[in-house]
């Protein structure tokens, strides 16, 4: 654990996290396993949010009752993997603001080609959380979080269900103002980019493509 770097080790999320690495699991346990799992995470990742106070009504008395303050958070999907875990974070939070950033990764060069992006307004008055579920090389996510800083967001977190230390250092080196909240930093990175041991593409593991 780091200040840059919370693994979310609560035994509900690993016990969830064993089973969709499962290589016989379906897409639709998949799907509905990474949308309890981004709850959980969001929980976490939420935790430090601005308060205010209130002023209600009980059935007994009055009271300055706490409540969020500030704009509504900006919830960012980096396509197309990261719908999966923003689902389940909306479900917790169904006021957040909703904005998309669209890459791909080039499989020779392994470095993001941006084809979309559209965020809320006003994201340097926000609490800005970028999710995508796999944190591998880090090309991606720094040149999202590049996008936002862009676009004037400078609060700034990310958010992702499996990470590599090599995406993390990536990260550290280009953002060390982004805390990264995760379930689990795994081993290293294959020759080919992906996460070990990992748990396979989580676009076409969730998509059912391939």
């Amino acid at each position: 654990m780091t200040d840059h770097l919370t693994v979310v080790d609560h035994p509900l999320v690993q016990h969830k996290l064993t089973h969709m690495r499962e290589a016989g699991a379906s897409s639709s346990k998949f799907r509905r396993l990474l949308r309890e799992i981004s709850q959980l995470l969001a929980y976490e990742i939420t935790r430090e949010m601005e308060m205010t106070t209130k002023r209600i009504d009980t059935p007994l008395q009055p009271m300055d009752a706490p409540v969020l303050a500030g704009k509504k958070l900006a919830l960012i999907s980096i396509l197309r993997a990261g719908n999966g875990l923003m689902d389940g974070i909306l479900e917790l939070i169904p006021s957040a603001r909703v904005g998309f950033v669209g890459l791909y990764r080039d499989e020779e060069t392994l470095q993001p080609v941006q084809y979309y992006f559209k965020v809320p307004d006003s994201l340097e008055d926000r609490l800005v959380i970028a999710v995508d579920p796999m944190l591998a090389t880090g090309n991606s996510s720094v040149a999202a979080i590049d996008l936002l800083k862009k676009a004037g967001a400078n609060n700034i977190r990310f958010l992702c269900l499996l990470a590599a230390p090599e995406g993390v250092a990536r990260m550290k080196e280009a953002h060390p103002d982004v805390p990264i909240v995760t379930a689990a930093l795994d081993e290293r990175l294959n020759e080919m980019g992906y996460i070990v041991p990992g748990l396979g593409d989580a676009g076409d593991r969730m998509f059912g493509t391939k």
